[in-house]
């Protein structure tokens, strides 16, 4: 996998025609950056007929998973499950789980252990709500997510890692998060991968930004040095600002 990823999370959105048609749009695209990793998170309903004809230029996830393997669970899916219908990547942690799930660093555990259980990829989200960026306590924050949820793996383990920061704060919030700010909390993240597994390892894995990132914004966001990419949200609906965010690089 590319250091450098642009990823694309569709949430709950797009009807299967609009998937369909955005999905081609993507597929056919000619002129994606080629040190640039695409990846799509399509809503689940949609994964199976995509993967029936991926081009090898795109990586498709998952939004969601269920962390056991099988049982009475209504409405879940496993990684078993997703992986069987063409997922390559898993998405862990997001800032909407969180919030309207009530997903805990303890639930977030198990679901990093289930996908290194399945050798799986998978990006690790992470940030801080406005509260907390004022209070001035945002790095602390952010270090006890990663610490609770990731850390009790092994420098092994910790490759199959992407790590994307959400500033909860400044996503469809009206307030913006600057480069500064933007840079200041990857270096920090950087660091303290660097304290945990060396800085050979902590060098090697992406790390992501998730806060609103545009086809305006993201030549001046990827200019920083420890932001690898960008977790993408609205702004991967269309093809074309998706593209312009690809060749920020």
């Amino acid at each position: 996998m590319l250091k450098n990823i642009v990823a694309g999370n569709w949430k709950m959105n797009l009807s299967p025609q609009e998937a369909k048609k955005l999905y081609a749009e993507l597929s056919e695209m000619q002129d994606w950056p080629k040190v640039v990793q695409m990846m799509i998170f399509p809503p689940l309903l949609y994964l199976q007929d995509f993967a029936s004809r991926r081009p090898e230029h795109l990586m498709l996830g998952v939004q969601n998973f269920f962390p056991k393997e099988k049982g009475a669970y209504t409405g879940e899916v496993s990684i078993s499950q997703s992986l069987a219908a063409g997922a390559q990547v898993l998405l862990i942690g997001h800032s909407e789980r969180r919030a309207y799930f009530g997903e805990n660093e303890a639930i977030l555990k198990e679901k990093v252990d289930a996908a290194l259980a399945h050798k799986s990829p998978f990006i690790f989200c992470c940030g801080e709500d406005l509260e907390t960026r004022e209070a001035g306590t945002h790095e602390a924050f952010v270090r006890a997510q990663l610490s609770e949820s990731l850390f009790h793996l092994s420098a092994e383990a910790m490759a199959y890692c992407t790590i994307a920061y959400e500033p909860v704060w400044a996503i469809g919030t009206g307030r913006t998060a600057s480069v500064e700010e933007a840079e200041s909390m990857h270096a920090s993240i950087r660091k303290l991968l660097e304290e945990h597994y060396g800085t050979e390892l902590a060098n090697s894995i992406s790390l992501l930004y998730g806060g609103s990132c545009n086809a305006e914004n993201a030549k001046e966001l990827f200019a920083c040095p420890n932001v690898d990419g960008g977790l993408i949200g609205g702004a991967s609906l269309h093809a074309e600002s998706f593209r312009k965010i690809a060749q920020s690089f």
